[in-house]
């Protein structure tokens, strides 16, 4: 969800203004999956490396998701929508923490759409996760190295349980994944749009996921 700050700078708003009109774009977003088709929508909403932008922006950032949080979570339950998580949320403040959980729990029986908020998380990160919790269990003997598969390392990490994503959009033009699901997108379709965050619709989505129906997937085949 890249360009908040460049829809700030560019409407010569402070930068908070662009992740405030970010989240109304989130809002959207959620409202308008479910009718495409859409089961699983992951947003990258904080990575490992927001932490070094200023104390005021990660301030910000963390004051609007626990914003989110309590003016969104009955929209939630009443759109059949379940909230998950993946990162290190235990690095979040005890408060914001705590709402995390306790939307969680009252959302957790929803099926329309899981809403997969990606806080504080790194694909590098979680890969090496997952490796040293697999080295642990071969180290106490409780598996076999010959055990270990791709769908086995899977199942260690933050998206276990989770369909791998088929289509990724990246916005306001960027042209990198960013350490976002670097293992779980390998044969995911790339779709790149110069919109900015703020910027991007229902209309936008469409388009989107109609680019994708008409690819063909080959997945190295």
């Amino acid at each position: 969800m890249d360009g908040n700050r460049r829809w700030a700078r560019k409407h010569r708003l402070p930068v908070a203004a662009g992740h405030t009109e970010g989240v109304k774009t989130i809002e959207r977003i959620i409202k308008a999956a479910p009718s495409l088709g859409v089961k699983f929508l992951t947003l990258y909403a904080f990575s490992t490396e927001n932490w070094k932008r200023s104390p005021k922006e990660v301030n910000a950032l963390l004051k609007l998701l626990e914003y989110y949080l309590d003016t969104q979570s009955d929209n939630l339950v009443k759109n059949g929508i379940r909230l998950n998580t993946i990162g290190k949320t235990d690095e979040f403040p005890v408060n914001l923490r705590e709402k995390i959980d306790k939307v969680k729990e009252l959302t957790k029986d929803n099926s329309r759409l899981v809403l997969n908020l990606a806080l504080n998380y790194g694909g590098r990160y979680e890969i090496t996760e997952a490796v040293r919790q697999i080295a642990k269990e071969a180290k106490e003997n409780r598996l076999k190295i010959e055990d270990i598969s791709e769908e086995f390392v899977s199942e260690y990490l933050y998206t276990a349980g989770m369909p791998d994503p088929d289509l990724l959009i990246r916005t306001s033009g960027e042209l990198r994944l960013s350490n976002f699901l670097l293992w779980q997108a390998s044969y995911s379709e790339i779709y790149i749009t110069k919109k900015l965050w703020p910027d991007f619709g229902k209309g936008d989505l469409k388009k989107a996921i109609d680019e994708y129906k008409n690819r063909k997937r080959r997945r190295g085949r």
